[in-house]
């Protein structure tokens, strides 16, 4: 039998970097997903306040395989 994966698109927020956006991210998902395996960045964006950047804001999608 072969291996089935299921994607899901998510958005990590963080006042410091890109990572860490990109962790807390994957951190939640892997409270309630189960075998991720992989993620892929689709768009980097963020917020200003006061000229300065204030949020970074990640969109990922991440891949995990499917229980049998």
């Amino acid at each position: 039998m072969s291996d089935v994966y299921k994607i899901v698109e998510l958005v990590g927020t963080s006042p410091n970097s890109i990572e860490e956006a990109v962790q807390n991210a994957l951190n939640r998902a892997s409270e309630s997903l189960k075998n991720l395996g992989w993620f892929q960045v689709v768009e980097t964006r963020g917020s200003i306040e006061a000229d300065k950047v204030h949020t970074w804001q990640v969109i990922i999608k991440v891949g995990f395989k499917l229980e049998p």
